[in-house]
């Protein structure tokens, strides 16, 4: 019996906004989710690197993903960020988004302290055994500074059945491909990378897990969507349109072009947390008058 992919198209890998305070704005955050879904946005990752996760005290971890799941209210899948360098902490926060709804994790390697590939394959498999809701790797070494192997991958894959996917945003399309022959149709591949969508889709990828979903939710769904019914030029067209905003949004960390991007867009994001900055000024004026031309702002 073939699976279902958790998600097919395009996932936000949705801004957590703030009070003036530096408190989470939840009532804000429940306006995106809706702006997101009515614009065509097959599901929402909630608590992931866009989503400032990494400086949330647990507590604030697990009610963003409550309030998040509470409030999709099953319209869309809901993804949680729950990975750590703690193995016991991501078992923790994994249970408990499993606990408040979340459809599936998003399970980030561990960074700083990084591991071998065998610690790898230690850590996902404890993760994932101790919930009963699919998993999805989060390849990032960029951030990271460690690789999941291709090889790992397949270990993994092989060995615990809720490990089903991975957001693959390493760049490189050889190592994609040869994941994506080693594990076949036991992983769906989702691009990490907004200007990654089509090469990834190319490899027999399902999606993305996207940043530029916030300011181009129809669009980016649409290079997915496109793509898979066989509009393939339509697609590539489309990602190609989108290359010029998509480097804006990536000149600094994410996520603090979004953010200013979502505030440009009259979203009361407020700041990003520390050590996060405000963006150069010069910067927010590339990406605004971008945004200008794309017609995503007035």
């Amino acid at each position: 019996m073939s699976r279902k992919p958790i998600f097919t198209g395009s996932a936000v890998a949705i801004i957590t906004p703030m009070n003036a305070d530096g408190s989470i704005n939840y009532d804000e955050f429940k306006r995106i989710i809706d702006d997101q879904i009515a614009g065509g946005t097959d599901a929402i990752v909630v608590c992931g690197t866009t989503g400032e996760a990494s400086t949330m005290t647990h507590e604030e971890h697990i009610e963003t993903i409550r309030v998040c799941c509470e409030h999709v209210n099953h319209r869309v899948p809901v993804i949680a960020g729950t990975g750590s360098n703690c193995t016991a902490t991501s078992v923790y926060l994994s249970q408990e988004a499993e606990k408040a709804g979340a459809d599936a994790v998003l399970l980030v390697s561990p960074y700083y302290n990084k591991a071998t590939q065998g610690g790898l394959i230690k850590h996902f498999g404890d993760t994932a055994a101790s919930i009963s809701i699919p998993v999805i790797l989060y390849n990032i070494p960029s951030r990271t500074g460690v690789n999941i192997l291709p090889e790992t991958v397949k270990k993994l894959v092989d060995t615990y059945d809720n490990i089903v996917a991975i957001k693959d945003a390493t760049g490189n399309v050889g190592q994609t491909a040869t994941m994506a022959a080693l594990c076949g149709d036991k992983l769906d591949i989702y691009s990490g990378d907004d200007n990654m969508i089509t090469p990834i889709l190319a490899l027999g990828g399902k999606g993305v897990i996207s940043v530029l979903s916030h300011l181009a939710p129809k669009d980016t769904h649409d290079i997915v969507d496109k793509f898979l019914s066989g509009k393939v030029q339509e697609s590539i067209d489309l990602q190609l349109r989108y290359i010029p905003l998509i480097a804006d949004l990536f000149c600094e960390v994410n996520p603090i072009p979004v953010k200013t991007a979502m505030g440009m867009l009259g979203y009361k994001v407020g700041p990003t947390r520390s050590p996060l900055t405000p963006m150069e000024a010069a910067h927010a004026e590339n990406m605004k008058n971008e945004m200008k031309r794309l017609g995503i702002l007035k």
